[in-house]
């Protein structure tokens, strides 16, 4: 082979090299996402298989511990819809009913969300943008 060909076929190699670099870095990257859903999104079903967030207003009186286990089960509002989650493991402090909270988890198939992590809003005049658009959207919806 001559070099010339010899150069032309490493180019190709590299630039093929490059490619296959950029398609993997690309779908790590989508794979990675965390997007976030309101209950009503989740009721009309534009939620993925996958791991999300979901947030809204823990609903009052909803909160239920297992005895003698870090699991707990409540409910997640946006004052429309209701999605039911379900968490092991500690809480953060500031996590109370009628709070606003923002899960990291996936739907269990079941018409309810399993969650593997909790944060909650970090003093009272804060509450996730995501969560106010939400709730705002939901007032305005019952409002119609």
């Amino acid at each position: 082979m001559r070099p010339r060909s010899q150069r032309m076929v490493l180019i190709g190699l590299v630039l093929a090299g490059m490619a296959v670099a950029v398609a993997f870095a690309v779908r790590a990257f989508q794979e990675n996402l965390l997007y976030f859903f309101s209950p009503s999104q989740v009721a009309a079903g534009e939620a993925p298989d996958r791991v999300f967030r979901l947030g809204g207003m823990v609903l009052d009186q909803s909160v239920v511990r297992e005895p003698g286990s870090l699991t707990m089960s409540f409910i997640v509002t946006d004052n429309l819809h209701s999605v039911p989650v379900r968490y092991t493991g500690v809480l953060p402090d500031l996590f109370r009913e009628g709070q606003g909270v923002v899960v990291r988890g996936q739907l269990d198939g079941k018409g309810g969300f399993v969650a593997e992590e909790v944060l909650a809003k970090h003093d009272e005049n804060y509450m996730p943008p995501e969560v106010a658009e939400a709730l705002a959207k939901a007032r305005e919806t019952v409002q119609e």
